[in-house]
């Protein structure tokens, strides 16, 4: 049988393909500063102002994450791909916009097929195929096939039993993470407000249902299933992977991607017992507190492993806080999870999709050091690219931007031309430099003026604001300066027509995408 090389007309002697390929083993063979671990947490409906190192004002008590940016670099100014979470943890492991796929709103269920299309290069992939171990632990929430005893279109509308009666949790459940270039997977299919209600591990149910329980949705669960579990056996076993990692023989070490999207603070808001009232400001810190001290153990792991000064950190969230978290009763305890900005998950205003973002590399990322620069969380495939010097395929990480000199304090211009916010509803804003142009009227999500709601009639059909004189996005405008509502609208069609908004060959959409006049839910 003919080498890969061989066959693309290259005839070297086989005694040159074991040395070169035995070469490249070991030069990955474990991790090192200029190709370290990558861990990357992804907190649940965390708020901008939730964590003290951002928002000094924060009533909640954040020591691991205020260590973490103590460390290494905080970001002001970074946004989720979307103001929901589907969408952005899409665009978090695809490089791209969430839009562009089949999903141009709202946010999948638990029994969703999957939206990562077949074939498409992700973080985890890549990282792969340059010798990486990869694992993903945590909430999924890109959708699976689940395996079946009778066809079924599953959907939100579905009743519970007939979803119980449908699935057969003892098939494997296809494309998935393991489908997409994690080795390992350990987690819950949806929010944790969304059922089943079971663990999963790699392509299998632990478990069967045997019988329904309700965490906000009621649906089928694992006997043994508790949301207040959930946090802690998702820290446990990214933890446990690490020290699995951590113990390997030198000349078996490989340098490791672990994805840990948290399943919290979402709703239920469900603190264990250890964390219960210790906030003094309501469960919903008490929570938060949970999050941050989730944190904590993954550094710990990283420091009794001797792995810190070879690890890449990343922690940030999937979109802004939640209304579920109770923002009057937070306000009467001087707490605001949204801290200076307007609106909240969902929105298209800055409360929905700016985001927590701190990062700690060791004598790669300045100790203690701040960047205020434009980034998104499109930007991890084109950054991990550029970490491990891959190139990526045309077809790969359309909106995804390399934030490396950031990272490492070399920028000396903005990294991303421009940004695409998008809320629940689909509306869309581009944001470049100051001005942030949102092409609705309205809040695009659950803050008002409400989409379709009577205080939203009659308001001007698009939103001009400059968030560098009026972060709190107060003053409209559009009227006064229609030359950047012209240019940015331009821009952003231009992005939408390409299929990318980084530089390179056209993609294509999955189907049309409308960026005026979003479909209202």
């Amino acid at each position: 049988m003919r080498t890969q090389l061989e066959r693309h007309g290259f005839h070297l002697p086989l005694i040159l393909l074991v040395t070169l390929s035995l070469a490249r083993a070991d030069a990955r063979a474990e991790a090192t500063v200029d190709r370290p671990n990558i861990v990357y947490i992804l907190a649940d409906d965390l708020g901008y102002g939730d964590v003290h190192c951002l928002n000094p004002d924060s009533k909640i008590a954040t020591p691991n994450l205020d260590r973490l940016a103590e460390q290494g670099m905080t970001f002001t100014d970074a946004h989720s791909g979307s103001s929901v979470c589907t969408p952005t943890r899409y665009g978090i492991l695809t490089g791209r916009y969430a839009w562009r796929s089949r999903l141009k709103k709202g946010v999948l269920g638990g029994y969703s097929p999957p939206l990562i299309e077949p074939g498409r290069l992700t973080v985890a992939a890549l990282l792969q195929q340059q010798g990486y171990q990869t694992a993903c632990v945590g909430k999924w929430h890109l959708g699976f096939d689940w395996g079946t005893s009778r066809p079924l279109t599953f959907s939100d509308e579905i009743d519970a039993k007939e979803k119980m009666a449908a699935v057969d949790y003892t098939q494997p459940i296809a494309h998935g993470p393991t489908s997409v270039g994690f080795d390992m997977y350990y987690g819950i299919s949806a929010s944790l407000d969304m059922p089943p209600y079971l663990y999963l591990h790699d392509d299998r149910s632990v478990g069967v249902p045997t019988t329904e329980k309700t965490y906000i949705r009621k649906g089928p669960a694992h006997a043994d299933f508790e949301a207040v579990g959930v946090l802690p056996t998702l820290t446990a076993k990214a933890v446990e992977f690490i020290d699995r990692c951590g113990k390997q023989e030198k000349v078996k070490a490989r340098p490791f991607f672990l994805y840990f999207p948290l399943a919290a603070p979402h709703t239920p808001i469900v603190p264990d017992d250890e964390f219960r009232g210790r906030s003094k400001i309501g469960t919903y810190g008490d929570f938060v507190m949970q999050v941050d001290a989730t944190v904590g153990r993954v550094l710990d792991a990283l420091d009794r492993n001797a792995m810190t000064g070879t690890t890449l950190v990343i922690f940030t969230s999937d979109n802004g806080c939640s209304p579920s978290a109770d923002f009057p009763a937070l306000a009467k305890q001087g707490h605001h999870p949204s801290g200076p900005l307007r609106g909240h998950k969902a929105d298209i205003f800055e409360g929905g999709h700016r985001i927590p973002f701190l990062a700690r590399w060791p004598g790669k990322v300045p100790a203690g050091s701040t960047c205020h620069d434009t980034i998104c969380l499109t930007d991890l495939l084109a950054t991990s690219a550029a970490i491990v010097g891959a190139s990526l395929p045309a077809d790969a990480g359309e909106d995804s931007v390399n934030i490396l000199p950031d990272l490492v304090g070399s920028a000396q211009t903005p990294v991303r031309e421009a940004t695409v916010h998008h809320s629940i509803d689909g509306s869309f804003a581009i944001r470049q430099g100051p001005w942030k142009l949102a092409l609705c009227p309205d809040s695009g999500g659950w803050s008002e003026p409400r989409p379709g709601r009577p205080e939203a009639k009659g308001l001007p059909p698009v939103q001009l604001f400059n968030l560098e004189r009026d972060l709190g996005e107060r003053r409209n405008l559009q009227a006064d300066h229609p030359e950047v509502v012209d240019r940015l609208t331009k821009l952003l069609e231009r992005y939408v027509a390409e299929g990318r908004s980084t530089p390179g060959l056209a993609q294509e959409n999955a189907g049309s995408v409308r960026i005026h006049g979003a479909e209202k839910r």
